[in-house]
């Protein structure tokens, strides 16, 4: 079985509209996990925890798509 690592990360926005870091040195890593299930329950959690502040923003990295840029894989599909 192919294996799809997945990076949990977030930290200060901008502007809580788009997608840029305030500070890239502050971003906060909160983990690389060995399925797509234990990464969103990661981020889900790190988000709620944050949810008071909307400039806080937290994202999921799909790695295992970096080292073969060729596949494309659905939102369904990473669950399987």
């Amino acid at each position: 079985m192919t294996q799809r690592l997945h990076l949990v990360f977030g930290g200060e926005l901008k502007d809580p509209s788009k997608n840029e870091f305030k500070n890239a040195d502050d971003i906060h890593l909160v983990g690389m996990f060995p399925d797509y299930a234990s990464a969103y329950a990661a981020w889900k959690s790190e988000a709620q925890r944050t949810v008071d502040d909307a400039h806080m923003r937290y994202f999921i990295a799909h790695i295992h798509r970096l080292r073969d840029e060729e596949t494309e894989a659905s939102p369904t599909e990473e669950l399987g």
